[in-house]
């Protein structure tokens, strides 16, 4: 069958991964077995994809990054140069026998990330947690806990800082965090319901 994908010499791609077409595949990427890349999708130098790792269409994964198994992206994400995924929340190298562990012997912990978001670079994203759509996380940050969609939110650990547009312009301050909400972008005046985010509000 003919690859209607471009791919690196030297990257090295299972034959078993699934790659969409007009995807490019850049230097020493390594795509492991049964991984998932759709369409249009840029995979930069040096980036690695786990096995069983799903990416969307039209996805950039920048230089040096590390999508591992568990790790779902969905269409139009941005994943930013060498940030690192988790998938173990009780990271052992070998069992309490003294064994070297394989992947059978701990549990795998999944991590979703919606269309559209932004991983910016250096961002370190820890298993079991959700980041929302069209959100924004800043450089350098570590992602505890869930993110919201269209929150922009950075720091150690990430906390969210307000709330941005697809186009990426920070949206008004919000009126109540505990109800959806309305919002027109300045920049662009699309309309964009915000969810309700309770579990912002600050206790006394």
């Amino acid at each position: 069958m003919e690859q209607n994908f471009f791919q690196h010499e030297s990257a090295d791609v299972d034959p078993s991964a699934s790659i969409g077409e007009k995807t490019y595949i850049w230097q020493n990427v390594q795509v492991r077995a049964t991984a998932k890349v759709g369409s249009e999708c840029i995979i930069g130098k040096g980036a690695f994809i786990d096995f069983g790792a799903v990416v969307g269409n039209r996805v950039k994964v920048q230089n040096y990054a590390n999508i591992f198994r568990g790790v779902t992206l969905e269409n139009g994400v941005f994943i930013g140069p060498s940030v690192c995924f988790t998938n173990d929340l009780f990271p052992r190298a070998v069992t309490p026998d003294g064994r070297l562990q394989d992947y059978l012997d701990w549990k795998c912990y999944e991590t979703l990330v919606k269309e559209g978001a932004g991983i910016g670079a250096g961002s370190i994203i820890v298993c079991n947690t959700t980041i929302g759509k069209w959100a924004i996380i800043g450089s350098g940050s570590v992602v505890t806990r869930d993110i919201p969609d269209y929150a922009l939110a950075f720091g150690n650990p990430a906390r969210v800082r307000g709330f941005v547009c697809p186009c990426g312009t920070k949206l008004p301050e919000r009126n109540n965090l505990a109800e959806e909400e309305n919002v027109t972008c300045p920049e662009c005046n699309k309309e964009i319901t915000l969810p309700a985010c309770p579990e912002l509000i600050k206790k006394d």
